[in-house]
């Protein structure tokens, strides 16, 4: 097992409007990308247990193009609302760091 944060070669995080906020993960290569798509670990019900969501509202997305897999999921407090402790998003990615991925 390996974690995702030594496959990626980014992980991070950003605001997809107020409500929203995406996660994105991409890889150098396309068999990293491929072993971690095809684990099948990044599925919406372990996302949904790491931010405390339902599954319905997560969105898994493997962009094979770009090597990059984008999560999106829904954001506890809207952007700029009182207690938005990440007005920007940029800090949500932190619980995808430990994620392990089978060799």
């Amino acid at each position: 097992m390996v974690a995702l944060s030594e496959l990626a070669s980014v992980l991070r995080s950003k605001n997809a409007g107020a409500l929203l906020c995406t996660l994105d993960l991409m890889f150098e290569d396309v068999a990293t990308y491929e072993r971690v798509r095809d684990s099948g670990v990044i599925n919406p019900e372990l996302i949904a247990s790491l931010y405390h969501i339902s599954q319905n509202e997560v969105s898994i997305i493997p962009y094979d193009v770009a090597m990059s897999i984008k999560v999106t999921v829904p954001r506890l407090v809207p952007s700029g609302s009182f207690g938005d402790t990440d007005v920007y998003g940029s800090q949500q990615h932190g619980p995808l760091l430990t994620i392990e991925i089978p060799d």
